[in-house]
């Protein structure tokens, strides 16, 4: 399997539908991820590869934090879609890591995800991180990652995610 950033050919971003709805068994999140891409607001999208074919995507977008001391971006991680037939093969784990690892060399500092409390913390994201952030989605599936250790020390705020999302915390 190869995990690396998108190429962003056609073909390829019908690929990345293609895995998003039948993950999630509707076309919501492969609209999120064009939406995303239209907005201006993806930071990294990378795909899976099993045999040439792309059975994995993960996509992270800008988001940001209104604090005090004034608006600090982060990433927001969503979706993570593989393949039903490739699931429970560690694929989306390979994703999230290799994802992260990409934040960390853009510079990216925090990282939040909105998911499984079984599931995240494996790759580092705490509710405990997340609990001084202000958001719309349940406190214990709400979830953040200091890529740089130390990055949400003291902040407080509330999120705004890219517009794509058409949630509250919507843009600044």
């Amino acid at each position: 399997m190869t995990v690396r950033l998108e190429a962003g050919d056609p073909a390829e971003l019908s690929a990345i539908r293609r895995v998003n709805e039948a993950a999630f068994r509707r076309a919501d999140e492969a609209n999120l991820v064009e939406a995303l891409r239209t907005e201006g607001a993806v930071l990294a999208s990378l795909v899976a590869e099993l045999g040439g074919h792309v059975v994995g995507h993960i996509l992270f977008s800008r988001m940001w934090i209104e604090s005090a001391a004034g608006q600090i971006p982060a990433a927001a991680l969503a979706p993570v879609a593989v393949l039903p037939e490739n699931q429970r093969q560690g694929i989306g784990g390979r994703l999230i890591r290799s994802g992260l690892d990409v934040l960390r060399q853009q510079g990216e500092r925090i990282v939040v995800v909105l998911g499984h409390p079984d599931y995240y913390p494996r790759f580092g994201f705490s509710t405990e991180m997340a609990r001084s952030l202000e958001s719309p989605f349940p406190a214990d599936a709400y979830m953040a990652l200091e890529i740089e250790p130390g990055t949400l020390k003291g902040i407080r705020g509330k999120v705004r995610y890219a517009a794509a999302f058409s949630i509250e915390g919507g843009p600044p």
